[in-house]
């Protein structure tokens, strides 16, 4: 056996050799710039990886069309949810075919990389939330940022030379696909299940791991620390919670952690999909995936972004959901369980969820060991008491 292939056969990783990047910064730095939002930035430094493969660029409009109306590339290979950069209709008008330009992280400055420009269209921003969200509603996170952001897309092949300093912040954390399968071969493992977090281990999270652990060779705990929406945890914090995490209650032979860049999008189903798309480039056989994966608010069903995995046919994904019931704490059975292992009532569970941790905590309660480890528990209590400071 060996690790699943990645999406579309190889990967496409477009980030230039260290030695590289300072001809390339000064050749940037010489063009027509293209400030980037953060979730655009944060697909660039995808892209840049190789985690986003085949993708070698943003869209062009074959592409983003044939996404939002039937979750395909223009060749047939699944992807769900467009990425793109889009400009300002007098920017656009500026741009032409061929062109190349920098492109600039718009909080920082820092010059990320090239785009050769392939097209350029407009696009129908309700359509596009409707597509990927399942809502045009503004209080939707994602749909804010389509509504906010330019009417012309840009669509091309880019080269990146920049990581915006990832790789130094969470050193010996920060990984490309190319080397977590690297990691994963050396340890002789075919089958890796990846967890996806925003937030600090729960138990529940840490039942669902555990699932995966006993079905998998390893286990793939893979936090995001790209920008999320106002009141999650900062990824310094999470950081901290997650390595106390698994010193103390995850077996070292069995499991791996390494986090990534992207911006969260709160798609629900769609971004499961692409959640286990990108998992599959990073190595990893199975993704876990419990109750309102990727979700926010009451946008989607509990169980939606399992259920959207049905849509597509075998072998179209190749790293699997394992799907998982909703977990909590059962007073009577005296540990953690699942709606479909308890028999017992509602009476009898403490349910678990990051939302309602927060919630707690920002209250100046300490939520109860059947919600979180202790060690956990003390880097966000003390936390929280720093921002009450």
């Amino acid at each position: 056996m060996a690790l699943v292939q990645p999406h579309g056969g190889k990967l496409t990783p477009v980030l230039v050799p260290r030695e590289q990047r300072p001809e390339w910064q000064a050749k940037a730095e010489k063009l027509p710039v293209i400030r980037m939002s953060s979730r655009e930035t944060s697909d660039c430094l995808m892209i840049g990886m190789g985690a986003f493969s085949p993708l070698t660029g943003f869209m062009k409009k074959e592409d983003y069309e044939s996404v939002l109306d039937n979750m395909h590339l223009a060749n047939g290979l699944a992807w769900p949810l467009p990425v793109t950069l889009a400009v300002t209709k007098e920017q656009a008008e500026t741009i032409k075919e061929g062109d190349e330009l920098a492109l600039v992280d718009d909080e920082t400055g820092i010059y990320v990389g090239i785009i050769t420009v392939a097209d350029k269209y407009t696009y129908d921003k309700v359509k596009e939330c409707k597509a990927a969200f399942y809502t045009d509603d503004l209080e939707h996170p994602g749909v804010q940022k389509v509504m906010a952001q330019g009417d012309v897309y840009i669509g091309g092949d880019i080269v990146t030379f920049s990581e915006l300093g990832y790789a130094t912040k969470y050193a010996g954390y920060y990984a490309h696909p190319a080397q977590t399968r690297e990691l994963f071969e050396s340890k002789g493992w075919n089958t890796v299940a990846a967890f996806q977090t925003r937030n600090p281990l729960h138990r529940s999270h840490e039942f669902l791991c555990k699932i995966g652990m006993e079905i998998c060779d390893g286990l793939f705990i893979h936090p995001i620390v790209g920008k999320l929406k106002k009141g999650d945890i900062p990824a310094e914090v999470r950081f901290e919670a997650y390595k106390a995490h698994l010193e103390n209650y995850f077996n070292p032979k069995y499991v791996e952690m390494r986090v990534y860049p992207m911006e969260m999008r709160y798609a629900g189903p769609k971004e499961a999909i692409l959640h286990a798309i990108f998992r599959q480039n990073f190595g990893c056989s199975h993704i876990l995936v419990g109750r309102d994966h990727a979700g926010v608010g009451s946008y989607y069903t509990p169980y939606q972004a399992q259920e959207i995995f049905d849509q597509f046919k075998p072998g179209e994904i190749l790293c699997q959901p394992i799907k998982v019931t909703a977990a909590y704490y059962c007073k009577k059975c005296m540990g953690m369980a699942t709606e479909k292992t308890c028999p017992h009532g509602k009476e009898d569970r403490i349910a678990i969820s990051g939302t309602k941790v927060r919630e707690m905590f920002s209250r100046g309660e300490l939520p109860p060991l059947e919600f979180g480890r202790k060690e956990v528990l003390e880097i966000l209590t003390k936390y929280y008491q720093g921002l009450k400071e």
